[in-house]
């Protein structure tokens, strides 16, 4: 059951709990008022072979209702399927949040660009829903080459395909065939407790998008939240791509360094949109194009939720990890985020990739990793494989490269951190060969 604010101690259930997290949600103000739960953990939700979207829901909330101390916040960092499911855990005790409606029109990308259209239609991609599983998908298409094709419900670009040509189409169809039920079929059971508009209704979690180009300018991701329908932005970062397709994150940085003028336009589309949806009471970040050529803003697409990602940036920079934000919205209060009281003045999430398969032969251990960090104030190492692994079974990656380690660097400026990071990595031992089994199929 929902309690009351009081004097006493918060029970706040974090859905897919992780000990990393747990560690930065015990470095917030207040935090020894708070006692963490679980409401399964992370490798619970995400490490199988599928998401137990069923267990989730019903022993979630079977949990909760018997949980006799009073639950006081149901919360969540992680995308699909957490931001999707809290909703409907938050409504079994009573507690604040945005409506599962509200949600799925930001996180089902069909109805979100439907939504989109409403508010802000100069500001979006030509766009329209694919069946893949149609006898001849092509001709549901009804735009021309080149555009994106993608699941409406996905998570890190998996599944994501420029297509240039009709082969290229072919070969994202094939691909998608076998891949998009591990997402589509789950988020069918949250589509279950919504009540969808007939337009919505018939393209469900196994379906995709098709969307015009809009990437070629400057990516930026404001970090906002919605309390008692004031809309609110506290952070604006950039992203930067490479790769073949400029789809694969190469690193996040804070703060933007877009013009003052190009983030206020955008923190206004933001508001526009997020009362279109009627989103309250809970954290989002929503992700924008700048053309620099034409001074155009496209909206990407907005998530549910904080980024973690960008979580010890804001430690960096601001003085707190952002989870603040999501911990105030869930407990019914305003969010109170300190701004540049951090040891650094700019920071950035790098991803180190590789761009085609490999067998990993050796990863730093933890004293090499700790002797480098040592070394570089402001620099966090994570290893994203193990020795033997190989690059093409790793799951969750995009169609176009493989995450193979993150570098957080806290700096003075940008060049200071690309002069940090690019020490760091000189120094990371990371091995790798030639792969004994094929690659995965070629990117189009």
């Amino acid at each position: 059951m929902a309690v009351s604010d009081s004097d006493g101690q918060r029970n706040i259930f974090v859905v897919g709990l992780d000990d990393f997290h747990l560690a930065q949600l015990k470095t917030l103000p207040d935090a020894d008022h708070y006692a963490f739960h679980a409401l399964f953990t992370h490798r619970e939700l995400k490490s199988g072979k599928g998401f137990p979207v069923r267990e989730l829901l019903e022993d979630g909330r079977r949990q909760l209702r018997e949980f006799s101390e009073g639950v006081h916040a149901v919360v969540g960092y992680w995308d699909f399927p957490v931001s999707t499911a809290l909703p409907i855990l938050r409504q079994a005790v009573g507690l604040p949040g945005p409506a599962l409606e509200a949600v799925l029109k930001c996180e089902h990308k069909y109805w979100s660009r439907l939504e989109q259209a409403k508010a802000v239609p100069d500001h979006i991609a030509e766009f329209c829903a694919v069946d893949p599983f149609a006898d001849d998908p092509l001709r549901q298409v009804t735009l021309a080459f080149p555009f994106w094709l993608k699941p409406v419900k996905a998570v890190l670009s998996h599944l994501g395909f420029l297509v240039e040509n009709e082969k290229d189409f072919r070969h994202a169809i094939e691909r998608t065939r076998s891949g998009i039920r591990r997402f589509g079929d789950p988020f069918n059971l949250i589509l279950e407790f919504a009540e969808l508009p007939d337009e919505v209704a018939s393209v469900d979690g196994n379906h995709c998008i098709a969307e015009s180009l809009i990437s070629a300018g400057r990516q930026c991701t404001l970090e906002g939240y919605v309390y008692q329908g004031e809309v609110r932005v506290y952070g604006a970062i950039d992203s930067r791509r490479e790769g073949s397709a400029g789809s694969s994150f190469a690193s996040y940085e804070y703060p933007s360094t877009l013009p003052e003028s190009v983030q206020q336009r955008m923190v206004e589309i933001t508001s526009r949109v997020m009362r279109q949806v009627g989103y309250d009471d809970a954290p989002f970040n929503i992700e924008f194009y700048w053309e620099e050529d034409t001074d155009r803003i496209w909206l990407l697409e907005i998530n549910c939720r904080i980024s973690k990602s960008h979580a010890p940036l804001f430690r960096m920079v601001d003085g707190c990890y952002h989870h603040q934000v999501m911990i105030d919205l869930g407990l019914g209060r305003e969010p109170k985020m300190p701004r540049r009281e951090g040891q650094f003045g700019f920071a950035a999430k790098f991803m180190v990739r590789r761009y085609e398969d490999a067998l990993v032969t050796r990863v730093p251990t933890r004293s090499e990793i700790e002797a480098i960090e040592s070394e570089a104030p402001g620099v966090v190492i994570e290893i994203a494989v193990n020795e033997g692994s190989q690059l093409s079974r790793l799951p969750y990656q995009d169609s176009y490269s493989y995450e193979v380690a993150v570098i957080f660097v806290g700096g003075e400026d940008h060049a200071d951190v690309k002069r940090k990071y690019e020490r760091v990595l000189a120094r990371l031992p990371l091995e790798f060969a030639r792969a004994n089994e094929p690659m995965r199929p070629p990117a189009p």
